[in-house]
């Protein structure tokens, strides 16, 4: 024979779904209220709560502020090639080269050389000879990511 299923010793009497909400509504309004009691009393120990209000922008005083900055950099040393031009060879006859030997480039005379700055296409210029030595006159600056065009000099 099978026991009964046990009953609870004490249920508590059933209530209207109506009456439960308003239970839970007037439990919320007492926490909201008694939350901002709390919030009034932690302001009012700190002293209240001041808007933030920001400095004003000023200029710097002197117009060689950022100059300070520039001057940080100014011993920095920086690897410059200048590039008369390019070509490709194969093994074979890059080992067959001598003293004498000519290499064709991709360039013909008086058309700009590259200069490169860090490996950097910076900007194009002349060769030119002074004091007997070869030096570049730069005749443009390559166009930076975010400019709209290149500056001629």
């Amino acid at each position: 024979m099978a026991d009964p299923a046990p009953q609870p010793a004490s249920s508590p009497t059933p209530q209207a779904p109506e009456s439960l909400a308003e239970a839970a509504l007037n439990a919320a309004q007492q926490a909201v209220t008694s939350l901002g009691q709390e919030a009034g009393v932690a302001g009012s120990a700190a002293g209240g709560v001041q808007p933030f209000e920001p400095a004003p922008l000023t200029k710097p005083d002197s117009a060689d502020a950022p100059a300070k900055g520039i001057d940080l950099l100014s011993d920095v040393n920086l690897n410059v090639k200048i590039e008369l031009g390019r070509t490709r060879m194969l093994v074979e006859d890059v080992l067959k080269l001598n003293e004498g030997a000519v290499v064709e480039l991709d360039k013909l005379a008086g058309d700009p050389v590259d200069v490169y700055v860090n490996d950097r296409h910076i900007a194009r210029g002349e060769v030119l000879v002074l004091n007997d030595n070869f030096c570049v006159r730069i005749n443009e600056i390559i166009n930076q990511v975010g400019d709209a065009e290149g500056r001629s000099v």
